[in-house]
């Protein structure tokens, strides 16, 4: 989740932009640096690592220029070097440019610009902008803001993806040109000075007025001037909002709670995480592993580790292994697995997951594997955290902060990375099949799915209405869906204090159904259409015994009427909790808010639990 600051005034530019990257540092990054507008042109100063590393840069005192970009990325293109660091420049270094999001055809747009004599550095997909806007530019042959407006108007509408834009150039030493889509973006208006930053908090301090730029929106930017255009380049009218919020309420944005706020999030946090590593028609891409054929035709077992909301992650991906890679896949609670003397072996792949990284019994674990000759891997969304600093390799999920002690949207990006290494596996094992295919083009479509799901949240607000005086209640599911159980059972406790239990659904009979009476409310979950005729026959089994249903599915129900039932969109069984677990989750949130509870900080509970 890279961040983004902007200057143009009349102070020194560089001491402001270093001081919004650290406030944007809760966004998690690898690499640093800026760009200012000099007497003799652009400069910059960038390196791998902390933003406080930028100071130790010699040359970084040497720039004097009051307007000026900067940059906090997070790998997704290229791994973390000084040379993938942004800001990034054309060939001729007339043109400086940051970017947050993904370029997601950025390989034709280099072979385009190699065809036409460009040369390229690094391996992001963020240096195709510079070079293309110089590009059109030259083709232009108008040296006007006109002329230069028309070349990133040209070369916006040749990216597909997400994006948020900074522009220097030589020709235009006191202007700066910014563009969004789907990535964040706001620009602060101040006295004889403009600001611009990924978030309002960044930038808060210096200024209350800020204008928020929608998609395709570009603004040139003076010190004592802000003009906006449409991607067609007409001019059109903003008004700054005027922003009181306290710090901790800039960075909830509109939302009451993180958590609310993290839900929504989901959608930009998969895809970030999904980034460069799933091209279509091409093999996943995973630069951070170099694992052979013959390497994975000698594991004998896979284990997943990890403590709650994770290691329900991994129980949504185990299918992927065990079908499409032949090998046994178990899923292990961190808590458990050093007291009872695992078989892992040299010939065992363990892989361990942790949203902080830091999660004390998932540290001990792997220390354990690591003891057994067992090659491991990490996968957190903290870079630099215990677990990847101890792991053979490490794998990173772009979720972002999150706030929330109840894991939301790290628990989506999860399973997608969980996913993204099955199919990495299988692909270097040579398995073809259309499965996979398949899969790979669903997860590039599941954040338009989520935010389907997210449109209207209506009919889960009415249902939680009637769950707010119960006790109890029961998650049930078969094959996948049961994991999404777990999950979903495991938010509602979480955050609204309600006993809740999962089961697989054909579980019911054996015991739990004694405990179903009339106005309990008993959640099903169905994407399978393999095992759908036998869930509603469990969920028939519950009615009869007087319960209320709240279904989430994506199947034809054959005219069976539950209490509620959720739509989701149609995908692969082998992702579908990614999806399927939104609904579950908005419903926790939205009885906790009706019952008065603090969502963001339930009771007992710890973000990240450093204690065994």
């Amino acid at each position: 989740m890279c961040g983004i600051v902007g200057y143009i005034g009349k102070k020194k530019a560089e001491p402001i932009l270093i001081n919004g990257l650290l406030r944007l540092e809760y966004r998690g990054y690898d690499s640093a640096g800026i760009a200012t507008m000099e007497e003799d042109g652009i400069k910059t100063v960038k390196n791998k690592g902390r933003v406080a590393c930028l100071l130790d840069i010699p040359e970084i005192d040497k720039l004097e220029g009051t307007v000026g970009i900067a940059h906090t990325r997070w790998a997704t293109h290229g791994k973390p070097t000084d040379i993938n660091s942004h800001p990034h420049l054309d060939n001729k270094k007339t043109t400086a440019v940051v970017h947050n999001g993904i370029i997601e055809n950025y390989i034709e747009l280099k072979e385009f610009l190699k065809n036409n004599g460009y040369e390229f550095l690094s391996q992001t997909d963020t240096e195709v902008i510079p070079n293309l806007i110089n590009y059109y530019y030259e083709k232009e042959n108008d040296k006007t803001e006109n002329g230069f407006l028309r070349a990133i108007s040209k070369t916006i509408k040749d990216l597909k993806g997400s994006f948020a834009i900074e522009v220097l150039n030589n020709d235009f030493k006191d202007k700066m040109f910014v563009i969004r889509k789907d990535s964040p973006l706001v620009i602060g208006k101040g006295e004889g000075e403009n600001y611009i930053s990924s978030d309002i908090p960044a930038i808060l301090s210096f200024t209350r007025d800020f204008y928020l730029l929608e998609d395709y929106e570009l603004a040139v930017l003076e010190k004592d001037n802000i003009e906006f255009y449409n991607l067609d380049l007409q001019k059109i009218e903003k008004t700054p909002k005027n922003i009181t919020w306290d710090m901790s309420s800039a960075e909830k944005g509109d939302y009451d709670d993180f958590m609310l706020k993290e839900i929504y999030e989901q959608p930009k946090a998969i895809r970030e995480t999904i980034g460069a590593r799933i091209t279509k028609n091409q093999k996943i891409n995973l630069d951070e592993l170099d694992f052979t054929k013959e390497y994975l035709e000698s594991i004998d077992r896979i284990y997943i580790v990890a403590c709650g909301t994770a290691m329900h992650a991994g129980l949504a991906v185990r299918k992927i292994l065990e079908e499409f890679c032949k090998i046994q896949t178990e899923v292990d609670i961190a808590s458990e697995f050093r007291y009872r003397n695992p078989l892992v072996t040299k010939n065992s792949l363990c892989i361990f997951v942790s949203q902080s990284g830091e999660t004390a019994d998932t540290i001990a674990a792997l220390k354990l594997a690591k003891s057994k000759g067992a090659k491991t891997i990490a996968i957190s969304n903290v870079i630099g955290s215990s677990i990847t600093n101890e792991a053979d390799y490490s794998l990173y999920t772009h979720a972002g902060p999150e706030i929330a002690v109840a894991s939301t949207k790290a628990y989506t990006s999860q399973i997608v990375l969980l996913a993204i290494l099955g199919i990495y596996f299988a692909e270097t094992l040579g398995v073809v099949e259309k499965e996979l295919e398949k899969i790979k083009e669903e997860l590039l479509q599941v954040p338009s799915k989520i935010e389907d799901v997210l449109k209207d949240t209506s009919k889960i607000k009415v249902f939680a209405q009637k769950m707010i005086k119960e006790k109890n209640a029961f998650y049930v599911g078969r094959g996948i869906d049961s994991t999404v159980a777990m999950e979903g059972a495991l938010k509602l406790k979480e955050i609204s204090y309600i006993h809740s239990e999962s089961y697989s659904a054909g579980e019911l009979k054996h015991g739990a159904i004694a405990l179903i009476e009339n106005g309990v409310t008993v959640v099903g979950i169905m994407t399978d259409p393999d095992l759908k005729h036998k869930t509603i026959s469990n969920l028939q089994e519950v009615i009869t015994r007087g319960a209320k249903t709240f279904v989430v599915t994506n199947q034809d129900l054959e005219n069976v009427t539950f209490d509620e039932v959720i739509r989701i969109d149609e995908i692969s069984p082998y992702i579908s909790p990614i999806l399927s677990v939104v609904p579950l989750q908005l419903l926790a949130y939205y009885i906790s808010k009706e019952k008065g509870l603090d969502v963001d900080k339930p009771r007992n509970l710890a973000k990240s639990v450093t204690v065994e």
